[in-house]
């Protein structure tokens, strides 16, 4: 699977991160790790530093937020709305909200300076710190602080597939190369713990986005699929999908959730109201509320500690974060 792995990740990340996409700060002869040469790391926290020339901050009157594509942008519209408008008071500044379709659209728009504000989903986030310039620094978590989720394999209710090693010879579903428990987590479990690898034993298929893949299970359009739980309980919730439809044959360990974060060009004082807006949202009787009911605030992250599991992972399956 590592080959595997690698030819999509690699063709991805050439498709998005070509010469061509704008925006790019003159390359410095500075610290900078696994990070484009556009930045640097001078304090080793593994995430870009904001220029060390004031002329280079970005103070937009207006703000653009985007959500990770985990479902559809309309919904997550109405439900970011209530924040949108704290956080407008909070920064003094326009917030608009802008659907993306893909992690491909969200990365690349930050990398242009197109986008200010975003929550990326756990898979992307190290291909966004490093080649787009972001810095994630919060999470969605519960009053006590904790968070994440787990990677599920999930088969239709009926299905006769118990394990992972039945899996030999089905159509198995995952999300998109970048996703952490939609691509990467499922293919690097299945090789090591079930030596099972995708067109070898397994035909792998993308459907897009988590959603996708637990309806494409529901309707048994697929014989399994890799997915973020959190994403499917949310969909049985709002009763999308039927439970009774599903059963779940593998779950992972925990992984961190969608992160939340900014573009590292941004001046300073701005980023500071930014992180207020989180902070101090009000999350009681709140749409987010509503919406992720098992959380409760945000909390801050951590990228160097909180994402080492994950970059653990895209290194074992020669995942590069190669910009061009």
């Amino acid at each position: 699977m590592a080959r595997h792995s690698k030819t999509i990740a690699t063709f991805f990340a050439v498709l998005i991160f070509g010469a061509g996409v704008i925006g790019f700060a003159r390359a410095q002869d500075c610290p900078r790790g696994d990070l484009d040469k556009a930045y640097c790391d001078r304090d080793g926290d593994l995430v870009a530093d904001a220029p060390t020339d004031p002329k280079l901050w970005v103070n937009p009157s207006t703000l653009i937020f985007a959500y990770t594509p985990v479902e559809d942008p309309a919904l997550y519209s109405k439900v970011w709305d209530g924040f949108i408008k704290h956080a407008e008071k909070v920064t003094g500044k326009k917030v608009v909200f802008f659907p993306v379709q893909s992690n491909a659209a969200e990365i690349e728009a930050m990398r242009s300076g197109r986008l200010h504000i975003a929550g990326v989903s756990t898979g992307p986030t190290p291909i966004a710190v490093n080649c787009a310039g972001y810095v994630p620094f919060a999470i969605m978590g519960t009053q006590g602080g904790t968070f994440g989720y787990e990677m599920e394999i999930i088969v239709p209710a009926d299905s006769p597939i118990k394990t992972p090693a039945d899996l030999k010879g089905k159509k198995v579903a995952f999300t998109a190369p970048t996703s952490n428990s939609g691509f990467k987590a499922p293919s690097a479990i299945l090789e090591s713990e079930f030596h099972l690898k995708a067109e070898r034993d397994f035909t792998p298929v993308f459907s897009g986005k988590h959603d996708n893949s637990v309806l494409g299970v529901a309707n048994k359009d697929y014989d399994a699929a890799a997915i973020a739980n959190e994403v499917m309980f949310r969909m049985f919730e709002r009763n999308v999908v039927d439970r009774a439809k599903i059963r779940s044959i593998y779950k992972s360990q925990t992984f961190p959730t969608t992160g939340y974060g900014y573009a590292h060009n941004l001046d300073p004082k701005l980023v500071e109201k930014i992180k207020e807006a989180f902070f101090k949202f009000p999350w009681e009787g709140s749409a987010l509320q509503a919406e992720f009911q098992k959380e409760g605030k945000f909390i801050p992250i951590d990228y160097k500690k909180d994402w080492a599991v994950l970059r653990k992972i895209d290194e074992a399956t020669g995942v590069k974060y190669t910009c061009k």
